[in-house]
């Protein structure tokens, strides 16, 4: 969750006023002009989208053109306040963006908005050109640098960023080689894929490189019953359930490979369960009657993979995120706009039933004071 003080944060569920504002950049966000009127906007943070943060905006008062706003340099950022009794105005950012469309208006424009990630996802290499060996702190920072000068790059706890990467050919795809790109060969060149991480432009516009969210991750949020302001939809679904990850490393170079290693849902308390061991011993819950127990196996390979230790966090990561799709939840609370893509909350679906959940999306209108969540969670309920 954005930094909210406890203040704030109590105020989002009473009688607080929203203010908003925006501002705009030509420079690439060294300097910035305060937006005269922003008229309206909606934010649409989603964890599963390749940009964190998107959006629109209505501006008014702004100039147009070369020198103003447009779509080819100009970047927005937007804030949303919260004001609440006997306290200044805290205000949330809720993303920078680069401008996608422009449309004209009487009083300004109306822009669709994408996140940071767009820039570095459209400056494709002109030319193949081989990095590394490095480490994976040295080599993004300069990939990112080229399509964001003098935009810092953050490492959250968890991620380990001298995490040294071989040499490896990037085609064109920038952006792939940063998150998780393939090869002509098929085999993955992402570096946070192959540290079992993610990377994202957050709510600051500064690209993040972050642990894989997990449901042991720290509750950020919890909602009461009442805090929900409708009834909660829960659906569940298979699409896409792994319980058994198989994950290699082959530089491709004659060098060892490494792996494969094998990770999977080993808690017997869980719908996905795998068994004991579903790799060295399959017929063991036949044997203990486990009848229960189904394999959904898939592999990954990358050749930024060096070793066994690495394997076994990038397997670690992808369990947790495919293990962690099967029961999802919509509700509408009360607008948070501190509340971040891959945060872990627990909600009160029904009085005294407490699930936690990953949330995936949370997109609200700036100044409203509610706020649509889709979150996810294992098939095996917590309640607290």
């Amino acid at each position: 969750m954005l930094p909210i003080s406890g203040q704030a944060l109590a105020a989002v569920a009473g009688a607080a006023r929203r203010p908003i504002r925006a501002d705009w950049s030509n420079d690439g966000g060294q300097s910035w002009v305060p937006v005269p009127t922003l008229v309206g906007a909606e934010v649409r943070p989603d964890r599963t989208a390749e940009c964190r943060y998107s959006g629109t905006a209505a501006l008014a008062g702004v100039p147009l053109g070369p020198s103003g706003v447009n779509s080819v340099v100009t970047q927005v950022r937007l804030w949303q306040g919260i004001k609440g009794p006997r306290m200044d105005v805290e205000w949330i950012p809720a993303g920078v963006y680069v401008v996608d469309r422009l449309t004209r208006t009487r009083h300004g424009a109306e822009v669709e908005l994408l996140g940071r990630e767009d820039a570095i996802r459209s400056a494709d290499l002109p030319a193949p050109r081989m990095v590394g060996p490095d480490s994976a702190q040295a080599l993004a920072e300069v990939l990112i640098g080229e399509a964001l000068p003098g935009v810092p790059v953050a490492w959250r706890p968890g991620v380990t960023a001298g995490t040294p990467v071989p040499a490896f050919v990037i085609e064109e795809d920038r952006w792939g080689a940063l998150s998780g790109g393939l090869d002509t060969s098929g085999v993955g060149t992402g570096i946070a894929a192959a540290m079992g991480a993610e990377v994202y432009a957050d709510a600051r516009g500064i690209p993040t490189f972050a642990p894989v969210p997990t449901l042991a991750d720290p509750v950020v949020w919890r909602i009461p019953y009442g805090l929900a302001l409708v009834q909660p939809a829960e659906q569940e679904t298979s699409e896409g359930l792994v319980n058994l990850w198989a994950i290699s490393g082959d530089g491709g170079d004659g060098g060892a490979a490494i792996g494969p290693v094998y990770v999977w849902d080993d808690d017997p308390g869980s719908l996905t369960y795998a068994g004991p061991d579903p790799v060295g011993d399959p017929l063991a819950p036949q044997r203990e009657g486990l009848t229960g127990v189904r394999i959904r196996a898939a592999r990954y390979a990358s050749a930024l993979i060096t070793d066994i230790a690495q394997a076994q966090e990038v397997g670690r990561a992808r369990l947790a995120d495919s293990l962690g799709i099967q029961a999802s939840l919509s509700f509408t609370s009360a607008c948070n706009p501190a509340l971040e893509a891959g945060d872990v909350v627990e909600v009160e679906v029904r009085p005294g039933e407490w699930q936690r959940h990953i949330i995936d999306s949370c997109p609200y209108q700036l100044g409203a004071a509610s706020m649509s969540c889709t979150t996810r969670t294992t098939a095996r309920r917590l309640a607290i």
